[in-house]
């Protein structure tokens, strides 16, 4: 039995615990102090709904929702929310383990398969994330003796994946297909040479040259890699992502990708390819071999949007004809909208405390838009990230663009 302390030595050791947070506060002050005066504090706003294109905030206001990963709008689709109860009554709320322990159950891998299909590839592996897969990608299949080659501009995940490996680093500047060619130069001497890039870069809106990286890659013989989470499923064609969008189906040799967006938008990424690379990742990939599996009402989520888009393409055109619809209106208006006609719309502002000021005046207007600055995006590039889903209407389009002129005005960013 455990021996319980004495009330002394209890209270001693609550007095020096107290004493340590205190110093650890004095520490930390001075440069949260600098994170607020610089105006990129980043408040956490809490929403008291479901997530959908309007939502409701802690205030008890409704407000239309712009700045959500939800692209096919299908975070709270009735079909996919019915998906999510029945899954958890028929497997419960989780596993309470691993997979290779006793955390692997059937609707896992009827999830695994249906992604395989989904993206024509032999076999894919479910994490908890796409921060995980993206974790557990290069420290897995890259050793001391080959090279990993990355777009600058890649999101978070892959920088920190990319840390995890031992192979030799090459960063080659953003889209930039002649700094790539030059890099993949430099490492000629490596084993295996991987080309790591985002399919679409979430803070721009921008689409990787996939066609260039692959031709490149065939001709130095190197490996494709693609970060695929703000395309899959409403992206290309038939919402298969940015291979898609470039004719290229196949041609991408790994693919990350996520359910946390347009996928239902709960958690949950994957990786998709090869048969042996998915073998080798379930032997090896830590942070899939060490984190629970994935509840079982998200994975249902998952198979039932996956469901939806293999059977109708209405959301991804709904998508896009929103997109199109807030671009033109917010460019003919005299804005700077960053991106390649994808649903991220960044409006660029380029001051910190501009973005802030505009996003709040926004919200009080009942349009729910964040400010992005740095450390997200590069210093004096600071935007609003307004992000359009198929679940908008040309109301809401309309109402969003218009609250984005009266304050624009306002505040002197359009005349």
């Amino acid at each position: 039995m455990r021996a319980m302390l004495k009330p002394s030595v209890y209270t001693s050791t609550k007095c020096h615990l107290r004493a340590n947070m205190s110093s650890l506060a004095k520490f930390l002050h001075p440069e949260l102090d600098a994170i607020k005066s610089s105006g990129t504090w980043k408040s956490e706003r809490i929403i008291t709904s479901p997530q959908s294109m309007e939502i409701r905030v802690a205030n008890g206001k409704n407000v239309l929702n712009f700045c959500a990963n939800n692209y096919l709008g299908l975070s709270n689709n009735e079909e996919v929310v019915a998906a999510a109860k029945a899954a958890l009554d028929e497997y419960g709320a989780g596993l309470s383990s691993v997979r290779f322990i006793c955390g692997t159950q059937k609707i896992h891998k009827d999830l695994e398969n249906k992604l395989s299909t989904f993206h024509g590839r032999q076999d894919t592996i479910l994490y908890a994330s796409c921060f995980d897969a993206n974790a557990g990608i290069f420290e897995t299949l890259l050793t001391a003796d080959d090279a990993v080659i990355s777009d600058e501009l890649n999101h978070a995940s892959i920088i920190d994946g990319i840390r995890l490996c031992k192979a030799k680093r090459f960063r080659y500047k953003h889209r930039d297909m002649v700094d790539l060619e030059q890099k993949l130069q430099e490492s000629s001497s490596s084993r295996l040479r991987l080309i790591a890039t985002d399919g679409i870069f979430s803070m721009d809106g921008t689409v990787a040259p996939l066609s260039k990286i692959v031709e490149l890659a065939k001709k130095y013989n190197a490996l494709t890699f693609v970060d695929d989470c703000h395309a899959t499923g409403f992206f290309g064609k038939t919402g298969r992502g940015t291979e898609e969008y470039f004719d290229l189906l196949g041609k991408i040799d790994i693919i990350n990708s996520t359910l946390g967006k347009a996928l239902g938008g709960a958690a949950g990424g994957y990786t998709t390819g090869p048969k042996e690379l998915i073998d080798l990742l379930r032997q090896r990939s830590r942070p899939y071999l060490f984190s629970n599996s994935l509840p079982p009402p998200v994975v249902a989520t998952g198979i039932k949007v996956l469901d939806l888009i293999s059977s109708s393409t209405k959301f991804l055109e709904r998508s896009a004809s929103n997109t199109e619809r807030f671009r033109s209106a917010m460019t003919s208006a005299g804005f700077t909208i960053n991106g390649d006609g994808h649903p991220i719309c960044p409006v660029m502002l380029g001051d910190a405390k501009l973005a802030s000021s505009f996003a709040d005046k926004m919200l009080g207007r009942g349009i729910y838009v964040i400010g992005f600055s740095y450390p997200v995006v590069p210093k004096e590039k600071a935007r609003i990230r307004v992000q359009i889903s198929a679940a908008h209407t040309t109301e809401d389009i309309d109402r969003a663009v218009n609250a984005f002129i009266e304050i624009g005005k306002e505040l002197k960013v359009i005349s």
